[in-house]
């Protein structure tokens, strides 16, 4: 994909942000890096937290949130040649269901699955994908501290489901910090 086309596809996605409605104002920004599969990813985010709690008790819930990603995956071994590169843009949607404390501060697990679009199709150190729509789930855990600055480790798995084949799927160690408002 071509820088020209690129910045046409991020400002196409920030207009439609810039279109809504104050009744789904963004709760939270996030910044992510992470790597695996010597694959480097990097994804902004927004998102949206969910107004329910389910299973409180003891000053715990599940609640959650929508997370909306655009990433940028840099591979270093397209079609398994060191050096040749394969650089594309991800964009994903996800619910991510979190146990947290009500007061919405200290340590929660997270777990999530949603869907992306590969700006490409990823050919990477023996790991092929066949499609450009791909699910995305991830584990995590993470820390929010009481500036509303949220620190989180996750492992996050890309995979078609098997839809087509190669189904190789990729992995990914992500560090993330997010900033609620």
């Amino acid at each position: 994909m071509n820088k020209k086309r690129i910045s046409s596809v991020v400002l196409a996605a920030l207009a439609s942000l810039g279109g809504m409605q104050a009744a789904h104002a963004v709760d939270s920004v996030s910044l992510e890096f992470g790597s695996g599969n010597k694959t480097k990813l990097a994804r902004v985010g927004l998102q949206w937290k969910w107004d329910s709690k389910w299973w409180q008790s003891n000053g715990t819930h599940i609640g959650g949130y929508w997370d909306l990603t655009m990433a940028q995956w840099r591979g270093n071994r397209y079609r398994n040649i060191p050096g040749n590169k394969q650089d594309f843009i991800d964009f994903g949607f996800t619910p991510v269901f979190r146990f947290q404390n009500d007061s919405l501060k200290g340590w929660y697990v997270e777990a999530g699955i949603g869907a992306h679009y590969l700006g490409e199709i990823y050919d990477n150190n023996d790991r092929q994908f066949s499609t450009r729509f791909q699910f995305g789930d991830h584990i995590g855990v993470g820390y929010v501290f009481t500036n509303n600055l949220d620190i989180g480790l996750k492992i996050q798995h890309f995979s078609n489901g098997s839809i087509k084949q190669p189904n190789d799927g990729a992995n990914f160690a992500v560090l993330s910090a997010t900033y609620s408002f």
